[in-house]
C-alpha cells in the first residue's frame, strides 16, 4: 500500500465507495456548488479540500485546524462547517509570493448558501480511494472556467503526445516555463514511472505567471505525491534560465505581445529602445526578437535553457513555421543551421485549448546522433514533418475535439520509427514516408522551401478537389495573417523610432 493510500484511508470517516460511485457523487456535489458560486471557485474548493486531506501534517499544535478537525465539524457541527473550511484552507493552502501583491493564499470564496452542501462534500472527499480521477476532473473544470482568460490547462492527450515526443529519462531535469496546473510535469513523472517501475529521481521545475494557477500546480504535484519545485509566479521571459535542462516542455501563449521589459525608463519618457534592454541578454546575442511578438522570444528562451543533449517540445502558432517576415525567417534559418529542428507536427484546430488558431508542435533536439534513449538512427541534418491536421475525434456529447488515444499513438509511433527507437526491448520499426502524413527532409530540401517548417508544405495530401480547396483556403489565411503581422511589426518599429527622437 502506498503512503498516499494509507493517508487517504486514515482520513476516511466511512466505508469507502468505488471509484466510479465516488466520482459520480463528487460530480453531483460540484454541480450543486456551481449553482451558487463560480464554477472555477467550486473546482478550486475541491482541489483545496483534496490537498488538506492528503498532505501529511506535523503534530497539530493547540488551536491549529486540521483535516480531522474539519471532518469532526462536518459530522457534529454542520452549521459551522463553512467557517471551519475557510479557517482550515486559510491556514494550510500553499502561500504564493505574487510579485505585485506579495504573499497570498487564494482561499476560494464560499457563499453562505454553500453551508448545507459542505458536509457531504467533505465526507465524499474523505472516502476517495484513488485521487487522480477526481483531481483530473477538477482541473478540466477549472481549465474550462478559465478559458476566456487564456489560463486554460494542457489537455491530457496533448500532454501525453508532448511528453512522449520528448522521451524523458530517469534522472532528467525537466522544465516547464509556463506550467499552468503542472500537467506536463505530472505526465513526465508518469511516463518515466511506467518505464522504470519505481519512483523516478527526476528534477521537475515549473514557473507560471498567473498566481492562482501557480498555486494549483503546487497542489497538483503535492496531492499526487510528486516531488517538484514550482517557482513563485513570474514571467519566464524576464530573464534567462540560470540552469540548463535535459527536457523543456511548454504549451506557450500564442502571439503574446509587448513581451519586452520596460527597463528603467523614467515616467513620461516612453519605452527604452529594444536594443538597450536586450543587448546583454545571452538568449538573443545574434538578434533580439521583435518587441511586438513573443513567439520568437519564447523559442530563443527555450533553446538557451537546453542542456548540450537537451530536447524541447512546445506548441507554437503556425505563423512562426511559415511566415515570410524577415525576423521569423532568420530565426528558422539559424535553428536549421544549428541542426536543432527534429520534428514539426501540424495539429488539428481546437485540440489544445479554446483558441481557434492553428498550431504546430515543435520538437527541438541538440543531439540527433544515434544514441541510447533517443534512437538507433543518425538524423543529423534531417527533420521530420508530420501532417496531423485531420487527426482528431469528436468528444462525445460535445462539439469539442480531441486528439484521442489512437491519433496520439500514431504520431508517436511515426516519430519513434523515424528515430529508430524501440519500446520494451522490441526491435525498432522501420520508417518510410507516407504521402499526406509524414515526410523526412534534409536541411538542403528545407532551405529550398525558404526555410519553411510547415508540415503541410512537405507531407502533402494526394491531389483531390477537397484538398485543392483546403490548400487555397490555408494559403489565403496564411497570407492574410502574414500581412497583418507585418503591419503590426511596422507600427511597433515606427513607435520605437519616434520614441528615440
Amino acid at each position: 500500500m502506498s503512503d498516499m493510500t494509507a493517508r487517504g484511508r486514515a482520513a476516511r470517516t466511512g466505508r469507502p465507495s468505488s471509484s466510479d460511485q465516488t466520482l459520480e457523487q463528487m460530480s453531483q456535489q460540484l454541480t450543486q456548488l456551481s449553482r451558487f458560486m463560480h464554477s472555477a471557485e467550486a473546482a478550486r474548493l475541491v482541489l483545496g479540500l483534496l490537498y488538506l486531506s492528503r498532505i501529511p501534517r506535523d503534530a497539530a499544535r493547540p488551536g491549529v485546524p486540521t483535516w480531522a478537525w474539519l471532518v469532526n465539524h462536518a459530522t457534529e457541527n454542520p452549521s459551522e462547517v463553512r467557517r471551519a473550511v475557510i479557517e482550515c484552507l486559510a491556514h494550510w493552502l500553499p502561500s504564493i509570493e505574487d510579485p505585485d501583491t506579495g504573499a497570498m493564499r487564494l482561499v476560494p470564496e464560499l457563499p453562505a448558501s454553500s453551508t448545507r452542501h459542505l458536509p457531504a462534500l467533505i465526507h465524499a472527499i474523505g472516502s476517495i480511494e484513488q485521487v487522480s480521477p477526481l483531481l483530473d476532473k477538477c482541473l478540466r473544470d477549472l481549465s474550462a472556467a478559465q478559458a476566456d482568460g487564456s489560463n486554460y490547462f494542457t489537455p491530457c492527450d496533448l500532454a501525453r503526445l508532448m511528453v512522449g515526443a520528448a522521451v524523458p529519462q530517469d534522472g532528467n531535469s525537466v522544465l516547464d516555463p509556463v506550467c499552468g496546473s503542472g500537467g506536463l510535469l505530472v505526465e513526465s513523472h508518469r511516463y518515466v514511472h511506467e518505464r522504470v517501475g519505481l519512483n523516478p529521481t527526476m528534477f521537475l521545475q515549473g514557473k507560471e505567471q498567473h498566481a492562482p494557477s501557480s498555486q494549483v500546480a503546487h497542489m497538483n504535484l503535492a496531492v499526487r505525491g510528486i516531488r517538484g519545485h514550482i517557482f513563485p509566479p513570474g514571467n519566464s521571459l524576464a530573464q534567462p534560465e540560470p540552469k540548463r535542462h535535459d527536457i523543456v516542455l511548454a504549451n506557450l501563449p500564442f502571439n503574446q505581445s509587448a513581451w519586452a521589459p520596460d527597463g528603467d525608463a523614467e515616467p513620461g519618457y516612453g519605452r527604452p529602445p529594444l536594443r538597450s534592454v536586450t543587448a546583454a541578454d545571452p538568449r538573443w546575442s545574434e538578434e533580439p526578437p521583435p518587441r511586438g511578438s513573443a513567439n520568437a522570444a519564447w523559442i530563443q528562451h527555450i533553446v538557451h535553457a537546453l542542456a548540450p543533449a537537451g530536447r524541447a517540445v512546445f506548441l507554437m502558432a503556425d505563423s512562426m513555421a511559415i511566415s515570410r517576415q524577415s525576423a521569423p525567417r532568420r530565426l528558422r534559418e539559424r535553428l536549421l543551421h544549428a541542426d536543432l529542428v527534429e520534428c514539426v507536427i501540424a495539429l488539428p484546430p481546437r485540440v489544445f485549448g479554446p483558441s481557434k488558431a492553428t498550431a504546430c508542435l515543435w520538437v527541438l533536439n541538440k543531439d540527433k546522433r544515434a544514441r541510447p534513449g533517443w534512437g538507433s538512427s543518425d538524423r543529423r541534418g534531417q527533420a521530420l514533418f508530420i501532417n496531423a491536421r485531420r487527426a482528431y475525434e469528436r468528444v462525445p456529447d460535445s462539439r469539442s475535439r480531441r486528439l484521442g488515444k489512437e491519433n496520439t499513438a500514431r504520431i508517436l509511433t511515426t516519430l519513434a520509427a523515424w528515430r529508430g527507437l524501440s519500446e520494451s526491448g522490441a526491435a525498432a520499426m522501420g520508417y518510410s514516408d507516407v504521402p499526406g502524413w509524414s515526410q523526412s527532409c534534409s536541411t538542403k530540401e528545407i532551405t529550398s522551401h525558404e526555410y519553411s517548417l510547415m508540415p503541410t508544405s512537405y507531407a502533402v495530401e494526394p491531389l483531390s478537389p477537397e484538398r485543392d480547396t483546403r490548400s487555397q483556403i490555408e494559403r489565403l489565411k496564411f497570407e492574410l495573417t502574414d500581412r497583418l503581422a507585418q503591419m503590426h511589426d511596422l507600427e511597433l518599429r515606427l513607435l520605437d523610432a519616434l520614441e528615440e527622437i
